[in-house]
């Protein structure tokens, strides 16, 4: 009698255990780390600010002589909240003209909303580390997070001097909807 192969949850997931530091450990034995970058507004930067911006950007590229990928998450905002932030505040103020501007401004949202205009991006940084030694799991296990977290120190350090915001992700929900949502398997574990 030939035996099924019953595939089970365990046998598609990329991870295979979440580390100290917001490492994750990978089913082909690699070791990961996810970076949170808030960006900056360049366009409201003045051209002395915007030169010294992709001057830090050059040096965070040159500096970074390891394999990154950058991953920018798009989604559309549910404005309702806002809008009815809005109704509640216009009904308190019970005046003609801040009624009508409302009205106006939430005809407006809604246009936007409708049109898909109002969203919001999320932009990660992957960094990846492969396990090369795999007799002495445990203490290369050691070196590979001292790697990834001197990788992330880096990457803030010279992002940080551009003007981000630069956070690990160490909320495991988060860390495994990000990985869900852009690691392709083919294509993350050739590299």
């Amino acid at each position: 009698m030939k035996k099924k192969n019953i595939n089970s949850v365990q046998n598609w997931l990329l991870w295979d255990e979440f580390l100290s530091d917001g490492i994750i450990k990978l089913r082909n034995g690699s070791y990961i780390k996810i970076i949170k970058v808030y960006p900056i507004n360049y366009n409201l930067k003045s051209n002395l600010e915007k030169e010294a911006i992709l001057n830090s950007y050059k040096i965070f590229l040159k500096t970074c002589n390891f394999d990154i990928q950058i991953l920018i998450q798009t989604n559309k905002e549910d404005l309702s909240k806002h809008i009815n932030k809005i109704n509640i505040q216009k009904e308190k103020e019970k005046n003609e003209v801040i009624s009508y501007i409302s009205n106006q401004y939430i005809e407006y949202i809604k246009k936007l909303n409708k049109e898909k205009i109002s969203s919001s991006k999320n932009f990660y940084i992957v960094i990846k580390e492969k396990n090369e030694n795999k007799k002495d799991e445990i203490k290369n296990k050691e070196i590979i997070i001292d790697e990834l977290n001197e990788k992330y120190f880096k990457i803030k350090e010279c992002l940080s001097r551009c003007g981000n915001l630069v956070f690990e992700c160490k909320d495991k929900v988060e860390t495994k909807e990000i990985i869900k949502s852009f690691l392709n398997n083919k294509n993350f574990n050739k590299t």
